[in-house]
Parts: C-alpha cells; structure tokens; sequence
C-alpha cells in the first residue's frame, strides 16, 4: 500500500509546519483546522488504527503522545480552558489517514456531540 501521507512527513518529503519532535513522536499543525489550535500528533512507527494499538507493546508510547498533547497544550496557551483529544478509528469513526494520530483541539468551546 506504500507510505501514507504521515510517514513522508516524519521522512521531510513533504512539507509540513512541524511543531514538537522527539525520537518516536512528531506533531504538526493541521492542513484543514477545525479549531483555532489543531495539532496532529503521531507516532513515527506506523500503526494503521486504534485497533492495532497493543497496551502491553505501546503503552510507552502511548504516554508519550499524551505528554505531547499536554505540553502542546501548554504551550498554545489553551491547557487551562480546555481542550479535546480525539483519536479516529476506520471509516465511519472519520479516519482518513490510516496512520495512527491524535487531534489536539482548542482555542474555541467544543460542541458535544461532535459531528
């Protein structure tokens, strides 16, 4: 199926406003925001879906992508507002890239449900 759009991110062939890396984690600002802060952050080890996720193989992981997001959070002044995580998994939960990724909303008041 080749690399998805995500991977040649992590490898610079394409372009992206990359906002927070380390070893096993990269985060950058989304092409389509839907809110004023709307940050991807992804592994570098591709992992299609949530339902590949494996606790025992990436809790670690797993952590890191949340200690991203809440020092992202920090840093685009909107952790003390608030702010939303969400994870989509497979068509009909919205994925569109098949690279797990994880959606750092906010600067605005979140709407439940969402769409």
């Amino acid at each position: 199926m080749g690399k998805t759009i995500f991977s040649k991110i992590i490898d610079r062939e394409i372009p992206a406003d990359i906002v927070y890396e380390t070893d096993n984690i990269l985060a950058f600002r989304d092409i389509n925001p839907q809110a004023p802060v709307h940050i991807l952050i992804i592994p570098k080890v591709e992992i299609p879906t949530v339902r590949e996720v494996k606790g025992s193989e990436h809790a670690a992981l797993l952590g890191e992508l949340f200690d991203a997001a809440n020092e992202l959070a920090e840093k685009e002044g909107i952790s003390k507002e608030g702010f939303r995580l969400v994870f989509n998994c497979d068509k009909n939960g919205g994925q569109v890239v098949y690279h797990l990724h994880m959606h750092l909303l906010g600067g605005r008041q979140m709407r439940w449900p969402p769409g």
